[in-house]
C-alpha cells in the first residue's frame, strides 16, 4: 500500500540551529519528567541496588576510596567508579537514596545526547533526534535504571568511544591531528573498565580493530597517537587496580587476595559460569535475543526495515565505501555485546551496551520515511506501525485493561505479598520476583494497569492514524509521550510492589524505636534485607548469612563480626540488650525463640517481618 504524501515535510536541514534546540528541549523534557522525577521513590531496593549504594556510604564513612566495603566486610564485586560517583553525590546532598541515584540519572542523560549526537551524524537531525526518542522511551533503559546497576553507564561509554573513534579516523582522512577525539577515547575507555571490568576495554578495542580490518584502514592505526592515548588511559584506570592489589594481597588459601577474587573470578570463571560462589541465574540465549527487542519496544518494530536497509546498503556500497559507514558501524556494536554475552553468562539486562545501536538503526529508518526520496521506507514504516505496532500495544492495552477490571480489590489490612506465589529459583535472575504475581495481587496494581493501558491504546492508535495521514513527525513524538505515560505507570506498579522488593519501610520502624547498643540482625543472607543497613546507617548482624557477597570479604582479619549462629542468636535474645530480627519465617522464629525470652512484632510487610525480645 503506498501512502499519500504530506503536504510539506520539514527539511531540518533548511534551519538546523532551531531544530537542534527543539530536539534538544525535547529529549530534556522527557529525561527530566522520566529519570529526574523518579528518583525520590520507591526505597532502594534489596540486592544489588541497596548493596552497591551502601559500599558508596561506607565509602564516605571511612575515607577509603580503594578497598570496597559493605557491612563492614571487603567487597570485589565490581570496579569503583559507580561507587565513587554515588559517594561524591551523597558527599554533596547527604546520604539520601535520591542522592545515590542522581549519578546514574545524569548518565541516563548523557546517553540520551550521546545517542541523539551519533545518529545526527549518520542520519541528519531528525534521525538524531528519534534515536534520542527511542534511547529515551524505550523499555530496556528506563526498566534497568529503577536500580543501581552499571549496564546503562556501559552502553553510554560504548556510544562516546564509537563516535569518538569515527572523528578521529575523520581526521585521518582529512590528513588533521587525532590527538583531542583519541584522548576522549582513551578516557571514556578508562572510565568504562572502572564501571565494568575488562570488557570496558574488550567492547571498544575489539569495536575498533574489527572496523578498521573490515574497511582496510589497519595501517590507519599508526595515525591514532596509539602510544599518547594509551598511556592516558593507563593514568586514569590503572591506579585504582594497581592500589587495589597492594593493599589486598593474597593471605591464605580462603582470602587469595583481590587479584584473584576480581580479575580471576568476577572477570573470567563468571563468563565460563563457574564463578565462586555461584549467586547469580542465567537467561537461556534464545530468550536472551528475544528480551532485546523487547527492551527496545515500542521502536523495535522498525528494526526490520532498517536491517534490510543496513545489508542492502553494505551489499551494493561495500564495506570500505562512506556510505557504509553507518550500517557497519552499528551492525558490528551490536554484534560484539550480543555475541559475546551469547557466548557466555548472561542476565536479562547484559545487552543493554547494544541498545544505542538498534535504537539509532530505527532512528534512522524513521528519519528516511520523512524523505520523499525515500517512498519504501515510508511505506515500510506504516507497515511495521500498522501490522506490528499497533497490534503489540492493543494487546498490552487489553491485558492490563482486563487485570484492572476484574481483578479484586484487596480487603482491607492484606499485605501484598499474601496474594503471590513464591519462586526462589528465580530470584538468581534481575526479574525474577514477576513469576510471583497472581491473578489476586492485580487489585495492588489497578492504578498503574489502566495508566499502562491508556497509554498503549494512545501509542499504537495515535501513531497509526497520524502516520497514515502522511504525519511522520507527529506520530513518532505521540507514541514518545504515550510511552512516558507507560513508563510512569511501570514505575508505579514498582512503588505498588516495593515492599516485596526492599525494606525501607521496616528500617523506618526500627529507627523509630531504636537505642545504643540495640543489634539488628537479618535470618539469613545480606540480601535479604541490605536496604536496612542504608536506612538505619548500622551494621547488619547476618544469622546463617556467611554466603554469596560478603562470604569472600569474611576471611579477611579486619571482617566485622556480624555473622551470627544460631546458638549466637539464642544467647543475644536471651540479653538485656534489644535485638530486632528481619525474618521471612516468623511463626518459626516465634517457636524458636521464646524459650529465650519474649517475643514481639514490630512490623510486618511484604512478607518479612521484624520481631524484637524487648517490648
Amino acid at each position: 500500500m503506498s501512502l499519500p504524501t504530506s503536504s510539506a515535510v520539514t527539511d531540518p536541514a533548511a534551519s538546523p540551529a532551531p531544530a537542534r534546540r527543539r530536539s534538544i528541549v525535547i529529549l530534556l523534557i522527557i529525561w527530566g519528567v522520566l529519570q529526574l522525577g523518579g528518583i525520590f521513590s520507591p526505597g532502594l531496593l534489596d540486592d544489588v541496588d541497596s548493596v552497591y549504594l551502601e559500599v558508596a556510604r561506607e565509602m564516605l564513612v571511612r575515607q577509603d576510596y580503594v578497598t570496597p566495603y559493605v557491612d563492614g566486610i571487603r567487597f570485589f564485586d565490581k570496579p569503583p567508579l559507580m561507587y565513587w560517583l554515588a559517594a561524591g553525590s551523597m558527599k554533596i546532598f547527604g546520604p539520601h537514596d535520591w542522592a545515590g541515584r542522581l549519578p546514574l540519572t545524569l548518565l541516563v542523560l548523557g546517553l540520551i545526547f550521546s545517542v541523539y549526537a551519533l545518529g545526527r551524524r549518520f542520519f541528519g537531525e531528525r534521525g538524531g533526534f528519534y534515536s534520542g526518542l527511542a534511547i529515551a522511551t524505550s523499555i530496556g533503559p528506563y526498566l534497568f535504571t529503577r536500580f543501581y546497576i552499571p549496564d546503562v553507564p556501559l552502553a553510554l561509554w560504548m556510544t562516546l568511544s564509537i563516535h569518538l573513534l569515527l572523528i578521529a579516523l575523520d581526521r585521518v582522512r582529512a590528513h588533521e591531528s587525532t590527538l583531542k577525539p583519541m584522548l576522549g577515547f582513551a578516557a571514556v575507555t578508562a572510565f568504562n573498565v572502572l564501571t565494568k571490568g575488562l570488557i570496558g576495554l574488550v567492547f571498544p578495542v575489539g569495536f575498533a580493530l574489527i572496523f578498521l580490518l573490515l574497511i582496510g584502514q589497519l595501517r590507519a592505526l599508526l595515525r591514532l597517537r596509539l602510544i599518547t592515548s594509551t598511556a592516558l588511559f593507563l593514568l586514569i584506570a590503572l591506579p585504582w587496580h594497581i592500589l587495589a592489589a597492594l593493599r589486598n594481597p593474597a593471605i591464605d588459601a580462603n582470602a587469595r587476595g583481590w587479584f584473584w577474587f576480581y580479575v580471576i573470578n568476577e572477570h573470567f570463571m563468571r563468563f565460563v559460569g563457574k564463578r565462586i560462589p555461584h549467586d547469580y541465574g542465567q537467561v537461556p540465549v534464545l530468550l536472551f535475543w528475544g528480551m532485546i527487542l523487547a527492551w527496545l519496544l515500542p521502536w523495535a518494530v522498525f528494526l526490520p526495515r532498517a536491517i534490510r536497509w543496513g545489508a542492502a546498503k553494505l551489499r551494493a556500497q561495500g564495506l570500505k565505501a562512506p556510505a557504509s559507514e553507518a550500517p557497519l558501524t552499528l551492525f558490528l556494536w551490536a554484534f560484539i555485546v550480543i555475541g559475546f554475552f551469547s557466548l557466555g553468562s548472561r542476565q536479562e539486562y547484559y545487552a543493554l551496551p547494544a541498545l544505542p545501536a538498534l535504537a539509532i538503526l530505527a532512528g534512522g529508518q524513521l528519519a528516511r520515511a520523512e524523505d520523499p526520496l525515500h517512498p519504501g521506507s515510508r511505506d515500510a514504516a506504516y507497515f511495521w506501525t500498522r501490522w506490528l505496532l499497533l497490534p503489540i500495544t492493543t494487546l498490552a492495552a487489553v491485558v492490563c485493561t482486563w487485570f484492572a477490571i476484574t481483578a479484586p480489590t484487596p480487603p482491607a489490612g492484606v499485605d501484598i505479598s499474601d496474594l503471590l506465589t513464591t519462586n526462589p529459583e528465580r530470584y538468581t535472575l534481575a526479574l525474577g520476583h514477576l513469576y510471583d504475581l497472581t491473578g489476586k495481587a492485580m487489585g495492588f496494581f489497578r492504578f498503574p494497569l489502566i495508566l499502562v493501558a491508556v497509554s498503549m491504546y494512545a501509542a499504537g492508535l495515535t501513531a497509526w492514524l497520524l502516520r497514515r495521514k502522511g504525519k511522520c513527525y507527529a506520530a513518532n513524538v505521540t507514541l514518545a509521550i504515550a510511552m512516558m505515560g507507560n513508563l510512569w505507570g511501570m514505575h508505579e506498579g514498582l512503588a505498588r510492589f516495593y515492599p516485596i522488593l526492599g525494606s525501607k519501610g521496616l528500617a523506618d520502624a526500627i529507627n523509630s524505636v531504636f537505642q545504643p547498643g540495640d543489634q539488628i540482625m537479618l535470618d539469613g543472607e545480606l540480601t535479604s534485607g541490605s536496604s536496612i543497613a542504608f536506612y538505619t546507617r548500622k551494621p547488619l548482624h547476618l544469622v546463617n548469612g556467611r554466603v554469596n557477597g560478603p562470604w569472600y570479604g569474611s576471611f579477611w582479619p579486619d571482617a566485622a563480626r556480624v555473622f551470627e549462629t544460631e546458638d549466637s542468636l539464642h544467647q543475644a535474645w536471651a540479653g538485656h540488650d534489644r535485638v530486632f530480627l528481619m525474618t521471612y519465617e516468623p511463626q518459626r522464629r516465634l517457636t524458636d525463640l521464646r524459650p529465650f525470652g519474649g517475643v514481639y512484632e514490630l512490623k510486618s510487610e511484604g512478607g518479612k517481618t521484624v520481631l524484637t525480645n524487648h517490648p
